[in-house]
């Protein structure tokens, strides 16, 4: 048994009654909607049309919402539909950001995440979903899509259907019958920055602000070039007025959520990679021979880990929407989900550094070298775990770099040495750590440019990718990227660290290799979520 939704784009005729029926079965709040109408207008007046697409969540297969939540909030049925539990919800968003349809919302209510669940109930007492039952043309058809004798199971059989976004792999079980790309996938319409209800957007928990100010960058850009000249032709050889004709104009969908992981993500992954950092720099300083663990070292890599691990701890804890059950993550596991292996991760970091001091001050040296080993595969698990909870999130593309994991470790090794750079301007470090910390800041800083570059500069399989990419180098974040992250972040340290190897040169060069890091990280967290997903 599997059921599914067919919507038949040849009878609907876009009257919002699917979206009314569910918002009062399900007393759905005012500014989010768990099933909408998305409206698409295509040419100008009399050569122009209107689309009419429901949108909903497509009840995946292989539902990449329940494989990131960390606390089984989200489960698939025997039945096949994809359910949800509020109780459990912790409301970290990682499901929203690893749902490609944009299907799941932050209910401003309970402040838990919630989406299209089918009705279950209702199909638990032999009912159908209310949106089907309310529907005056018969437009939306539910059913067992593997009992030939349901009307869904013979609709598809008949007649050519579409799902949104197949290159996800998600398998979705929502088809479209007669469906126009322009309604189906995000990029080809254009995005207004107002449209019908807009004013209803409400963000997503502490970001609630958020959605009112998001600003689409894709400007009428056609309209533009007629009005300043009608003979202009575009890449493909049409004039504007040809070109405006055929423009696409998305004038209704669900309202935006802003930014749904902002700063307190990009912090926390700044403060973790110092955390890191901070035992594996001097840990390579030692497996090369450019420095020794003495007590002074180890205490200074356990403070500088320790302090940044809790503050790490305490951004995770603050971007929940439902701060009170973090302890889910640890208590209620779901194992494949990232978020639950970095938890442990960091738990087991904390636990190994805190141990490791202990044996350290009490000057206990058995077995002192297992347990730095042990620890420094914690942390390079706790450096590089974030690249794997990131493609997870197969809502956005540009997270699926494989270059990504390679980011993340270099980073922390950057900052590890950035932050004894700065702590020797304080007080003098031991051995050859200032030196090696000038070192591993060149060679982090030149891997770390040729990685930014190979993430932007190779082909980008998907739009919505290569579309991020122009925000990053071109776009509403080059002024960050340019002077924050390349010139202020990389190149000016790299020339200094070169020509200078002063201690003091060493010292500022890792204030400013911090700043760069915070400034990548703040752009490659926030850039993909301006990608609109419906």
């Amino acid at each position: 048994m599997k059921y599914g939704f067919v919507i038949d784009n040849r009878k609907c005729i876009g009257c919002h009654a699917c979206t009314t029926a569910c918002k009062s079965e399900h007393q759905v709040p005012v500014g989010v909607n768990r099933t909408w109408v998305k409206q698409v207008e295509k040419g100008t007046f009399p050569n122009s049309r209107r689309l009419f697409s429901v949108m909903r969540c497509n009840h995946c297969t292989d539902a990449p919402c329940v494989e990131i939540c960390p606390v089984e909030a989200l489960f698939i049925r025997d039945d096949g539909i994809v359910d949800f539990d509020n109780r459990r919800c912790i409301a970290c968003k990682s499901c929203m950001q690893a749902c490609p349809y944009d299907a799941l919302y932050i209910d401003p209510e309970t402040h838990t995440a919630a989406k299209c669940n089918y009705c279950a109930h209702r199909i638990d007492v032999g009912l159908e979903p209310a949106c089907v039952n309310v529907c005056p043309e018969h437009a939306i058809i539910s059913g067992d899509m593997e009992n030939p004798e349901t009307e869904i199971s013979q609709l598809l059989a008949r007649q050519s259907a579409k799902v949104r976004k197949p290159e996800k792999g998600t398998v979705p079980n929502l088809f479209y019958i007669d469906a126009d790309d322009a309604s189906l996938i995000p990029s080809v319409a254009t995005k207004t920055e107002g449209t019908l209800w807009s004013s209803q957007a409400r963000g997503v928990g502490h970001f609630a602000k958020e959605a009112e100010k998001m600003a689409f960058s894709n400007g009428d850009v056609v309209t533009e070039l007629l009005m300043k000249d009608p003979s202009y032709k575009n890449g493909e050889g049409k004039t504007s007025v040809e070109a405006l004709m055929e423009q696409k104009k998305s004038v209704y969908d669900t309202p935006s959520k802003g930014i749904l992981w902002g700063w307190e993500v990009s912090a926390y992954v700044w403060t973790k990679a110092i955390s890191a950092g901070a035992f594996l720099f001097p840990f390579i300083g030692w497996l090369f021979g450019s420095s020794q663990f003495t007590a002074k070292t180890s205490m200074l890599s356990i403070g500088i880990g320790l302090v940044f691990l809790t503050l790490t701890g305490i951004l995770l804890i603050k971007d929940l929407d439902q701060p009170k059950r973090f302890a889910y993550v640890l208590l209620r596991p779901q194992w494949k989900s990232w978020l639950v292996r970095g938890g442990y991760a960091i738990t087991a970091f904390g636990g190994l550094l805190t141990l490791y001091g202990l044996a350290t001050w009490l000057q206990i040296t058995a077995g002192i070298g297992v347990l730095r080993w042990i620890t420094f595969v914690a942390g390079l698990l706790v450096a590089v775990y974030t690249a794997f909870l990131f493609a997870q999130a197969k809502g956005r593309d540009f997270w699926q770099s494989p270059t990504l994991a390679i980011h993340m470790v270099i980073h922390s090794f950057m900052a590890g040495a950035a932050a004894y750079a700065i702590v020797q301007i304080i007080t003098p470090i031991e051995g050859n750590l200032t030196g090696f910390a000038g070192t591993v800041m060149i060679v982090g800083i030149i891997i770390n440019l040729f990685t930014m570059a190979s993430e932007l500069l190779t082909t980008h399989p998907t739009a919505d990718a290569a579309t991020t990419v122009d925000m990053i180098v071109k776009g509403r974040y080059k002024n960050l990227f340019w002077v924050g992250v390349v010139l202020v972040g990389n190149l000016i340290p790299l020339i200094w660290l070169f020509f200078d190897p002063s201690s003091v040169a060493i010292g500022i060069s890792g204030i400013l290799v911090l700043i760069g890091i915070y400034c990548t990280e703040h752009i490659w967290v926030e850039a993909p979520q301006t990608i609109s997903l419906s």
